[in-house]
């Protein structure tokens, strides 16, 4: 068991620093990185997914690739060119409504995004920090560069439905936080709040779980990271090779932000695709990841409070 503490090459939601847990179990290793903000109850679902990664590994992948998205976060648009095309990827997935940003600032973005990819498809997520009649007028300016969807306009599930039913099939709706962060993640469905659900292993609770809400769910599934390590990257890339449809490029494009990683092969995509195979981890580079100590000591005291109050044997 070892706490990383990885630099991000490009902040990311306000994040510089990616930290966690890996841990191995008989199935290998397993990755529990909640964010920080993250109250225990929500850590523990993150737990329960590592924890049954570690102990029974990954189901049986049904394809040995998947098509991801290059991911441009809240950067200038003079920088997206070039970060498109280190990505390879064929759709691009551009951050909107960052914080200090205004509409004009999103326009640019997704502007020079579609100029680097005039043929692939550009995905926008603004992680519900509009209301319905901001995001319906950033939707309708942003409909221009043709939109392959709209993740999480708005915080809530009710918001996304009345929102869907203004835009009137002008974009389509992806579900995150109102999935992922909701008690009940099937009123997406039963309010007609969306039109695709995106589904992320350890904020979920595991693939297993996953697969199940995705079969309730019954709408087009895109799998996505939450900004891990490729051992967590791992745990989607499998989930995401176990689904029995995949209509969308996944978000799993997140180990370029890394300013490392704990092996010596990462999860990276070639030609806009991850192949399906074992993230192994190196000793060597696991120890360089190594967080310092005041740092270690505050995640294991996390780890043992979550599971003792979660009631998760760890591995």
């Amino acid at each position: 068991m070892i706490v990383f503490d990885i630099p991000l090459l490009v902040p990311f939601r306000g994040v510089t620093r990616r930290q966690g847990i890996l841990f191995e179990g008989e199935a290998g290793w397993a990755e529990w990185s909640p964010f920080r903000e993250y109250g225990d109850q929500e850590a523990a679902v993150w737990l329960r997914a590592a924890v049954a990664a570690a102990r029974y590994g990954h189901p049986e992948p049904l394809r040995d690739r998947v098509a991801v998205n290059g991911i441009i976060p809240a950067i200038g648009p003079g920088e997206v060119a070039r970060r498109a095309a280190e990505s390879g990827c064929r759709t691009l997935k551009v951050k909107v409504a960052a914080p200090g940003d205004g509409l004009d600032d999103d326009v640019a973005r997704v502007a020079a995004a579609r100029a680097a990819l005039p043929g692939g498809a550009i995905r926008v997520d603004a992680n519900g920090a509009w209301t319905p009649d901001r995001a319906e007028e950033a939707i309708r300016e942003l409909a221009q560069f043709g939109l392959e969807y709209v993740e999480q306009p708005c915080a809530s599930a009710e918001e996304l439905a009345e929102l869907r039913r203004r835009l009137d099939g002008l974009a389509a709706i992806a579900a995150d936080e109102s999935i992922r962060r909701a008690s009940d993640p099937l009123r997406v469905r039963d309010l007609g709040a969306a039109d695709v659900v995106v589904l992320k292993v350890q904020p979920l609770g595991g693939a297993a779980a996953c697969l199940d809400l995705a079969e309730r769910l019954g709408l087009p599934v895109v799998v996505s990271s939450a900004v891990e390590t490729s051992v967590g990257l791992e745990a989607g890339l499998r989930l995401a090779a176990a689904l029995p449809e995949l209509p969308f490029a996944c978000g799993l494009e997140t180990g370029r932000l890394l300013a490392r990683d704990v092996t010596a092969h990462p999860l990276l995509p070639v030609a806009g695709e991850l192949e399906v195979r074992p993230a192994h981890v190196d000793a060597g580079l696991l120890m360089a990841c190594r967080a310092d100590a005041r740092t270690e000591r505050w995640w294991l005291d996390r780890l043992h409070r979550v599971a003792a109050a979660a009631g998760v044997d760890l591995p």
